[in-house]
């Protein structure tokens, strides 16, 4: 397992919104565009959801479990932490 991954990520408050971006994400739409125009992390958002590197102990544990897990390219599941549900994209 690497050290060291690079996601970007869409963080919404509710689960019906995730739920909502993953079904356009899965009908095509691009992870970057939706990141922008839909996250509540202004921060990454403008880098279209960018959240950079990371190590294990950098991230809330939900968040870092299922972000671990993914493959490069491969796009999560809805996944809910105290900040709100989040999609991940690995990248690296």
């Amino acid at each position: 397992m690497p050290s060291k991954i690079k996601c970007s990520h869409i963080l919404v408050q509710k689960q019906s919104e995730a739920i909502a971006i993953h079904e356009r994400l899965k009908n095509g739409e691009k992870f970057g565009k939706l990141a922008k125009d839909l996250s509540i992390d202004s921060g990454s958002a403008k880098k279209d959801g960018n959240l950079g590197y990371f190590t294990k102990g950098m991230m809330v544990k939900p968040f870092e479990e299922a972000a671990f897990k993914l493959q490069i390219a491969e796009i999560s599941d809805p996944i809910k932490s105290e900040f709100g549900y989040h999609i991940i994209k690995r990248f690296a």
